[in-house]
Parts: C-alpha cells; sequence; structure tokens
C-alpha cells in the first residue's frame, strides 16, 4: 500500500510483465492474489498509456485460481448466468446485486465459519442439512436485498410496474403510439420473469 494511503500502482509492460512500483519488484499473478488476500488494494495501469487494466488482470487472476486443482469456485452453471445477461436488460443491475451480496456474505463470514465448525463431528447427513439451511438463509437475504436494490428502477419492480403503466396510461398524449405502451408492458413482464427464476 502506497505511503499516502492511495492503492498500489502496479504497471504493466508490453512483456506481460508486472512491477509493482511500491516494492520496487517484479511480481506475478499470484503475488496480487495474495495482496487482494491480505487487503492490499492496488490498481494496474499499462506501462506505456498509462491506461487502467486493473478489471483485466483481476478477471485473469479469478481465470488462473479457477484453474488450479481442487480450487474452482465458479460452477458451470453460474458461469452460463452470467454469460446469458451480458446485453440483457438486467445487466446494468446484476454488478450491484453481486457487489452487495459480496459485501453481506464477507460480512457474515464469521458467522457462518462458526456454523461449519459447530457441525465437526456430525454425520454427512447432518452436515448435508446444515449446508442446504445455510445456502437457503443466504439466498433468502440475497434475494430480500436484491428486491430492495430493485426498488430504485422502480419500473422494474412488480408494484412500481402497475403504477408506472397506469401513469404512462394515463398521461400519454395523442401522439403516443400504442405499441409504446405494448413495448413497455412486455419489458416489465419479462423483467418479473426473471426476478421470479432468480427466485426458484
Amino acid at each position: 500500500m502506497a505511503d499516502n494511503g492511495d492503492p498500489t500502482v502496479i504497471k504493466k509492460y508490453a512483456n506481460r510483465r508486472l512491477y509493482n512500483t511500491g516494492t520496487s519488484t517484479y511480481v506475478t499473478l499470484e503475488d496480487l492474489a495474495n495482496m487482494v488476500k491480505d487487503g492490499e488494494d492496488f490498481v494496474v495501469h499499462d506501462a506505456k498509456s498509462g491506461q487502467d487494466l486493473t478489471h483485466a488482470v483481476l478477471t485473469q487472476i479469478i481465470f488462473e485460481q479457477e484453474g488450479k486443482t481442487g480450487q474452482a469456485m465458479l460452477p458451470i452453471s453460474v458461469l452460463r448466468q452470467l454469460i446469458s445477461f451480458y446485453g440483457d436488460q438486467m445487466q446494468m443491475v446484476l454488478p450491484s446485486y453481486l457487489e452487495h451480496s459480496m459485501a453481506l456474505f464477507a460480512k457474515e463470514q464469521e458467522r457462518i465459519r462458526e456454523q461449519m465448525a459447530s457441525v465437526v463431528g456430525k454425520t454427512p447427513i447432518d452436515l448435508m442439512a446444515s449446508g442446504q439451511q445455510m445456502i437457503e438463509e443466504q439466498t433468502r437475504r440475497n434475494m430480500e436485498m436484491f428486491r430492495n436494490a430493485m426498488q430504485m428502477f422502480s419500473p422494474f419492480t412488480p408494484e412500481a410496474a402497475e403504477e408506472t403503466v397506469g401513469e404512462a396510461e394515463a398521461t400519454a398524449d395523442a401522439s403516443s403510439s400504442p405499441d409504446d405502451l405494448k413495448s413497455m408492458r412486455e419489458q416489465i413482464a419479462a423483467m418479473q420473469r426473471k426476478l421470479d427464476s432468480m427466485d426458484k
């Protein structure tokens, strides 16, 4: 970490080497992964252009970690779902949802660790039941948080959807096309279907 509290600057060169300006040493992706685990904030810039490469490098770290035997945390089903959201209307909401979900998980990780420790010595059936209970509880919390977050996007929530459509119909002037209202209804219905499928 920089002395002034700013993130450490990592410079990436054309030969793909990474240079830690805080320690004046070359580092690897594994070193950066350890910095993340240690809570050290950093940004990655192209050494020549100054372009911010932080997102790309962090993604590369995840790819490398996922490739290690026995360390994969992202199931294929989750990867497929993430890919399916690109270009979708939910893409603008999903990043915030994921960020809040991970923050909530990190905040409650000690409680989860304690719950996991409390089942040591129990039968496999007990372990499965306890694990399933923790997952269901976390899922309920995430969905509640997601629905609360969606209130910021009132056209996409079920209650606000009816109100929005009603207002649109009431205030639409003579130049409004029926196709516009139909399109709005279809978008709202599609959003509700996605919410319902995520809830399940």
